[in-house]
């Protein structure tokens, strides 16, 4: 649906967007991720021809973004963080009105926005001033005109920015909803979000691509090594944690086993292996050839904004997760210090 090759910005020393390349399925939610500057921004205004590529190569639904802008621009549907709203016209005056300017008209028109209203669930709103509606309707309505025309490809700009918890579930759920009849690429800071709202992810830095990939094979990459949590309790008595961490500790192909946290009786480990060695099978079976109950067995995920930073080389990011370890300082003798600034 959307393919991205050696694709390039520069303005005159600059380089914004610096040689990527990515596709991204028919009906797939990816999430587009990047430090601010990173050219996420002006990856989606050339992706929406807001201007042309200095170099490479972008089609969207089949149709080059520089020699057929137009074809693109009737197979998109864009949400900016600020939905383009005109606050005195009624919801359905609006949709009808941005309907008409995608070209829709008469009988077509109309069902087309019933089925927005229906599907973004705004039809109890339709006859209500724009002003008057609540922040996480306006959203809806947003929606709702970048779907009337019914384009293959969403375009989503932080589209749960400023709204409550409630709203911001309702959204989410809105926009899952939307995959499979459209391809979206939804474009956040929020990382829990893309978390649970996407299949897969594009992270930028400094103009670059870094990744590109499922948020789970994501996470296997960071990690780079098997790291499970192991929940084991006694069948009587109490546990010794150390015994069990020393039992667990001489399976090979375990590198390290860290107690997590106490829950009532037992205890819950997190046991990492050395590169490439699978252990969930020789863990269970010690656990309960030891005599002990193997509670639960999962493994244990990096979180996206672990891996975000990881990818994008925030050192300061470092530091702060360094210091929030119990009697760690945030810096270490091992830091560099930092150049001095070149002078003009």
């Amino acid at each position: 649906m959307i393919t991205v090759t050696d694709l390039t910005k520069r303005y005159a020393r600059t380089t914004a967007v610096d040689h990527i390349s990515f596709s991204v399925s028919k009906g797939q939610i990816v999430g587009f991720l990047g430090p601010n500057g990173a050219g996420k921004t002006t990856t989606m205004r050339m992706l929406t021809c807001f201007f042309p590529p200095t170099s490479g190569k972008a089609t969207v639904a089949g149709f080059d973004v520089f020699e057929h802008p137009l074809e693109v621009k009737k197979r998109i549907g864009y949400l900016p963080e600020a939905p383009p709203l005109y606050i005195e016209m009624e919801t359905i005056e609006y949709l009808r009105f941005v309907g008409r300017l995608k070209g829709l008209a008469g009988a077509d028109l109309e069902k087309r926005v019933d089925y927005v209203c229906d599907r973004c669930a705004i039809a109890d709103v339709k006859n209500k001033l724009l002003g008057k509606l609540s922040k996480g309707y306006r959203q809806r309505v947003g929606l709702a005109q970048a779907i009337i025309h019914n384009p293959d490809v969403l375009i989503l700009d932080e589209p749960t920015a400023g709204l409550d918890p409630k709203q911001i579930i309702e959204t989410r759920e809105l926009i899952r909803s939307l995959a499979g009849d459209h391809t979206i690429i939804l474009s956040t800071h929020i990382l829990p979000e893309v978390e649970q709202t996407c299949e897969q992810v594009i992270i930028i830095d400094k103009g670059k691509l870094v990744a590109t990939d499922s948020v789970q094979n994501l996470q296997a990459r960071a990690r780079g090594v098997e790291s499970m949590l192991v929940e084991v309790a006694p069948r009587t008595g109490n546990l010794v944690t150390v015994v069990v961490q020393q039992r667990l500790a001489k399976i090979a192909g375990v590198s390290s086993v860290v107690l997590k946290e106490e829950r009532g009786r037992g205890s819950v480990f997190e046991v990492e292996s050395d590169q490439g060695k699978l252990v969930r099978g020789d863990l269970a079976r010690a656990i309960v050839e030891s005599g002990w109950d193997l509670n639960e067995l999962r493994p244990s995920a990096m979180s996206l904004e672990e891996i975000f930073l990881e990818l994008t080389g925030s050192d300061a990011a470092a530091a702060e997760r360094k210091s929030d370890q119990p009697g760690e300082p945030a810096t270490s003798k091992d830091a560099k210090p930092e150049a001095p600034e070149a002078e003009a």
